[in-house]
């Protein structure tokens, strides 16, 4: 999982139920994180990403935050701030302890149409999230901006994973939101050959237990964030997201489309060094990052449950599972 990262923590509110369907994760790093973004499709909801630039001035976040909501749902990244304020951690701008600014940046995807118009997250989520973070397992499925996920005619969810590569953990985790395809018509999921031990659990399921139908809204996103405990700078971390897109492709057909709003966050947590020859390091810590990133969006599709009429792949092809 992510939280396998050093220094990353990560915590989750949804509400699910009674007209509601929808919620935020948050992945902190209260001491700081060095960080990069990369945003690939044509409809993306962000805050606080140009910060991410190398030029820029501040050189480290305290958060990121992944939610629902569409554009509206940025507003639980003020709640993220907030909580991270409360415990004195952001970038310094006085002499006294409390002055303090959160650098807190944020995606959102859309998922409007499983609640009642008007539910949606707001500052209230994003501090319950964070009141809910630890460096433990995460839950994955239909919880925090997996809610109301789905995936082309599949219901989608959040999704983590790591490996190590050179003695350093590389984590991701995803909100599986896409237009394209997670599975292929056989029921397999497209980044099936990433799995490692049996991790997936998934065997040849035959034909689908529902009618499947593609997904008839085009307003999407597939948003999420990969972590290394590496000594990285602002522009390694943006190659770290950047190949961190191939792992999506990888996993979801088509990908980045114009109503997509893809985009991934990588954090660097500084604790170990790059060993050898450094380009070719970060070639292997990319690398791991797109395979983690794959996976993690297999897990949201496999651990997701089925939510207002929203079929989820466990009851499509329960047999695929061994009926789990």
């Amino acid at each position: 999982m992510i939280t396998d990262v050093p220094g990353v923590l990560v915590g989750q509110y949804q509400r699910l139920g009674d007209g509601w369907a929808t919620g935020t994760t948050v992945v902190l790093t209260p001491e700081g994180a060095v960080a990069g973004v990369d945003q690939r499709g044509g409809a993306p909801g962000t805050r606080e990403t140009d910060v991410l630039e190398p030029s820029r001035l501040v050189q480290e976040i305290h958060g990121v935050c992944l939610t629902g909501g569409s554009a509206y749902g940025l507003a639980a990244a003020d709640g993220v701030m907030r909580w991270l304020a409360e415990r004195n951690h952001g970038v310094s701008v006085g002499e006294l302890p409390h002055e303090v600014v959160p650098v807190v940046p944020s995606a959102v995807l859309f998922d409007l149409k499983l609640s009642d118009w008007g539910n949606r997250p707001d500052a209230s989520f994003g501090y319950a999230a964070c009141e809910a973070a630890s460096d433990g397992p995460v839950e994955q499925g239909c919880v925090g901006a997996g809610t109301g996920a789905r995936c082309g005619s599949l219901k989608g969810g959040i999704g983590t994973a790591s490996m190590v590569v050179d003695g350093l953990t590389v984590g991701a985790i995803a909100a599986v939101n896409a237009m394209g395809e997670a599975v292929n018509p056989d029921g397999l999921p497209w980044a099936l050959d990433h799995e490692i031990d049996g991790e997936f659990g998934v065997s040849p399921p035959g034909a689908p237990s529902v009618e499947l139908r593609p997904k008839r809204s085009a307003l999407n996103t597939t948003i999420g964030v990969v972590a290394v405990d590496a000594v990285l700078s602002k522009a390694e971390c943006q190659r770290i997201a950047a190949v961190a897109h191939d792992g999506l492709a990888r996993a979801i057909r088509p990908a980045h489309a114009m109503y997509d709003g893809d985009t991934i966050f990588a954090l660097a947590t500084g604790r170990q060094e790059l060993t050898g020859v450094r380009g070719m390091a970060l070639d292997r810590v990319c690398e791991a990052g797109a395979q983690v990133f794959a996976r993690a969006i297999v897990h949201g599709i496999l651990a997701a449950t089925t939510v207002a009429g929203v079929p989820a792949y466990r009851d499509a092809w329960p047999e695929a599972l061994g009926g789990k």
